[in-house]
């Protein structure tokens, strides 16, 4: 019953978590508050790289991280971070740290964010440090996952239980999609759902947009000594990189960009990117199943397509239920085959799962999408990274609610992605009543003055179309980008050694490619 879209898991859960559910059955602006003033206003405060801060500010840059063994030869802390940057002396949060320490000859500190928004740094590192950087970044950097502010061990959006949230995330909508009916009740499940977030979070909830959390990085570069920041950011990363670029540039040290999302795209750009890519994602998935046997489907790849056209609209009319009595309408069954499309590899996953719901059997449609939403066997949810996306992305963009408006959209995006499509409307009921709203424009981040920032994309990307790499590089005003001609979201340990040599190579020397490398 969730009105949303933008898919959004990280590299991490897209594509590493896919077997374990097998087993187990995007915004931006280059606009910034006023924190700028708040730096370098006494020489008398310094932190503990040197710099000059306001004194609202000392007890935050001067604070002294306590790092205590974790699992796997790991160190965790905890750094403190004002609740709002505009003000702050309004209260504090908590930032949940781990990191590795380099194994050789120090650099410096590399902090890592695998996307979302919502997503785990901290797990990241925590669990999937070789998914996440290989080792010549291991051997020279303290590698550094941390959770953004709203995000899991982070003082954390907190919305339903999850009897609840299976409610939202997986009830169906008794009327046709796109009828007054039908928008009415989407958007009041969604205004029920951010006013819990709201009695829940309390005033976090008002300040856990990308741009709070860009600074909570740059405090994060100044307590962990370094005098600039490297980064590597994936997904939604690359936009919480960005926008850290376009506040810091002067502050700006190595910053890998990876999956990259066009900061100057609106609401309504990043759904019909996104839902073209998926559609296109989805039609290599099956020009690549038609090829074996063993594929649920027959004769060419747009037969397929209208075949699954067909499904979803069925289960849409008609939805299934599972063995534990969920129920799996286009919705669900959408998201389940978002999931697999995130990695190639994934793909004869996403052939059992057809086959299963063409014979009627809802299990392992609702194990993908599980793994999608975070959702335990057991019925927990492992994170909070639902909550915490939406929660960031109704402040990072702005919505209306102009029922004339909305569908209009939804033909248009549609008409461009016909069988994903008619899915990826009527988003805007999901944040159009949040109980924080924001009216920032999208806008163009140029980071004039940066060091060099390598943005990587990746042509056949689902999730985060080429297009926006190549935006973003374009934009940057020492933007360098590093295109990898392949399927999959994010290429840096995944796709080939071109890219890898390419991100290491800058990460260890500050050596960019002249050109493209066309990996």
């Amino acid at each position: 019953m969730s009105a949303t879209r933008s898919p959004r898991p990280g590299p991490a859960r897209a594509a590493g978590l896919i077997a374990a559910v097998v087993s187990t059955v995007l915004l931006l602006t280059g606009c910034g508050l006023s924190v700028p003033s708040l730096l370098g206003n006494d020489p008398t405060l310094s932190t503990p790289t040197g710099e000059k801060v306001a004194e609202e500010l000392r007890p935050f840059y001067e604070q002294v991280l306590e790092w205590k063994s974790c699992a796997d030869g790991m160190q965790c802390a905890t750094a403190s971070a004002p609740l709002d940057w505009s003000d702050p002396e309004a209260g504090e949060i908590e930032l949940a740290l781990v990191r590795q320490p380099a194994r050789g000859e120090r650099i410096g500190s590399l902090l890592v964010n695998p996307g979302g928004p919502g997503g785990s740094g901290y797990d990241f590192i925590a669990e999937s440090i070789d998914y996440a950087v290989g080792e010549p970044l291991m051997e020279r950097f303290d590698i550094v996952g941390f959770d953004p502010r709203g995000v899991g061990r982070s003082s954390a959006v907190a919305c339903y239980e999850p009897a609840q949230m299976d409610e939202f995330l997986y009830g169906i909508v008794p009327a046709e999609r796109g009828s007054d009916a039908w928008i009415e009740e989407a958007g009041a499940a969604s205004s029920d759902f951010g006013a819990a977030c709201a009695e829940n979070t309390g005033e976090l909830l008002a300040n856990v947009d990308t741009e709070s959390a860009a600074h909570d990085l740059d405090l994060l570069r100044a307590i962990l000594g370094d005098e600039q920041l490297n980064y590597l950011g994936y997904s939604y990363g690359t936009f919480l990189g960005a926008t850290y670029a376009g506040l810091y540039p002067d502050k700006v040290g190595r910053l890998v960009l990876d999956g990259a999302i066009d900061p100057s795209a609106d609401d309504l750009d990043v759904t019909i990117a996104q839902a073209v890519g998926f559609e296109d994602a989805l039609r290599a998935y099956l020009e690549d199943c038609l090829k074996g046997a063993d594929c649920p489907f027959s004769g060419s790849a747009d037969e397929a397509m209208d075949e699954i056209a067909r499904l979803l609209d069925s289960v849409d009319a008609s939805p299934l239920r599972g063995s534990d009595g969920r129920m799996v309408g286009a919705d669900t069954l959408v998201t389940a085959i978002i999931y697999p499309l995130y990695s190639a590899e994934s793909w004869e996953f996403l052939s059992d799962m057809f086959e299963s719901v063409m014979l009627g059997d809802a299990d392992l449609a609702l194990a993908y999408a599980d793994g999608y939403n975070g959702r335990a066997q057991d019925g927990s949810y492992l994170d909070n990274s639902t909550e915490a996306f939406r929660a960031i992305n109704c402040l990072d963009y702005t919505y209306q609610l102009d029922v004339d408006v909305m569908r209009e959209q939804a033909a248009e995006i549609a008409a461009v992605a016909p069988v994903i499509g008619p899915y990826f409307g009527y988003g805007d009921l999901g944040c159009g009543n949040w109980p924080y709203t924001s009216d920032r424009e999208r806008a163009v981040i140029t980071a004039e003055g940066a060091q060099p920032i390598l943005v990587v994309g990746t042509t056949g990307d689902p999730a985060t179309p080429y297009q926006w790499a190549v935006a973003l590089a374009d934009q940057l005003e020492s933007g360098v980008l590093v295109s990898y001609d392949g399927e999959g979201h994010t290429a840096y340990r995944k796709s080939n050694a071109c890219v890898d040599t390419a991100v290491e190579a800058y990460f260890l020397t500050g050596t960019v490619p002249t050109s493209d490398p066309q990996c």
